[in-house]
């Protein structure tokens, strides 16, 4: 299968480097609007460098889409049109009709789009998904010190969505209410964030999200009936608290399972993945419709942000 990266930078060196690793897949090009940099990550990866995407379609089967996120429609739209399968960075778009416009044209099209929500290939939530049956509650933190990368995008858009991905996956209703918060710090965009979800089923969920934070955090827990429980995306672990029915009290009736998985490239998995979805034709596990619907809320969440901030006048703070 021949492919190409488009987009060089951080993260797309990182999906050069693993396709290029791959025995039955051949990195044909590698793109980025700074040639210097196209080539640098060429160079690394044995493959060719481009300045424009629009060049190397003629070549490919399918593409990596790592470029900012204002350009995702654009590049993944021409693509699509050319026949070309399509792995999209998240968030899949800006908009949700944008995203809609691409999943129809991939379904119109008979072709994969997936997206890149790689914290679904994570072990641990691999294992939560498993064992997630009915859940009442669900709280969500996702903490990471300033990297000064993705600030074309907001904390919600870009690390939160990774938790309302993996919510959504969970509850199957729709949403009663949203209530939420955040504040720019060190950026104009929105650094620190807080939601409340309440779906229609009864189900609550909290999440929260800050790329300015002392600590990295990547943990998410689920209450249901009879059973807690915790995955750490970061360490790769579970923590399953179930209650023994039988017990004599509530105190000898706490089961724990500790579940310590051994250390998995997601990213690998998650292009392997998609490798394998465009061979077999067959529905990514995050599909646009998925990618569209965390976006959906993503921009949800935003606009209360927005009302929150300008019932407290420091909406233009950075004005």
């Amino acid at each position: 299968m021949k492919v190409a990266v488009i987009g060089a930078g951080y993260l797309g060196r990182f999906h050069a480097l693993k396709y290029a690793a791959m025995e039955d897949v051949d990195l044909v090009a590698v793109v980025d609007v700074d040639r210097e940099r196209a080539e640098a990550v060429a160079l690394e990866t044995a493959s060719r460098a481009y300045s424009d995407y629009r060049d190397v379609i003629p070549q490919i089967d399918a593409a990596s889409v790592v470029v900012p996120t204002t350009a995702h429609y654009e590049v993944a739209k021409n693509l699509l049109e050319a026949g070309v399968h399509v792995m999209v960075e998240k968030p899949i778009t800006t908009t949700t009709e944008e995203a809609q416009e691409l999943v129809d044209l991939a379904e119109a099209k008979g072709l994969i789009m997936q997206v890149g929500h790689l914290e679904r290939y994570n072990p641990a939530i691999v294992t939560l998904m498993d064992r997630v049956t009915h859940p009442v509650f669900i709280e969500a933190h996702r903490l990471s010190g300033f990297k000064g990368r993705a600030t074309d995008v907001d904390v919600v858009l870009d690390l939160m969505i990774h938790d309302i991905d993996i919510m959504l996956s969970m509850v199957k209703s729709e949403i009663k209410e949203i209530r939420a918060s955040g504040v720019p710090v060190l950026t104009p965009r929105i650094d620190i964030a807080n939601v409340r979800v309440i779906f229609e089923n009864g189900c609550t969920a909290n999440l929260t999200a800050s790329r300015i934070s002392l600590t990295d955090l990547r943990r998410i827990r689920v209450f249901q009936p009879g059973c807690y429980l915790s995955a750490d995306c970061t360490e790769k672990n579970n923590l399953i608290v179930t209650a023994d029915r039988n017990a004599p009290d509530p105190v000898s009736s706490i089961r724990p399972e500790y579940i310590r998985h051994e250390d998995a490239d997601i990213l690998d998995l998650e292009l392997r993945d998609f490798v394998k979805n465009v061979r077999e034709k067959r529905r990514p596990m995050v599909d646009g419709r998925a990618g569209m619907a965390a976006l959906d809320l993503a921009l949800r969440i935003n606009k209360a942000i927005d009302e929150a901030l300008s019932q407290a006048n420091i909406k233009d703070v950075w004005k």
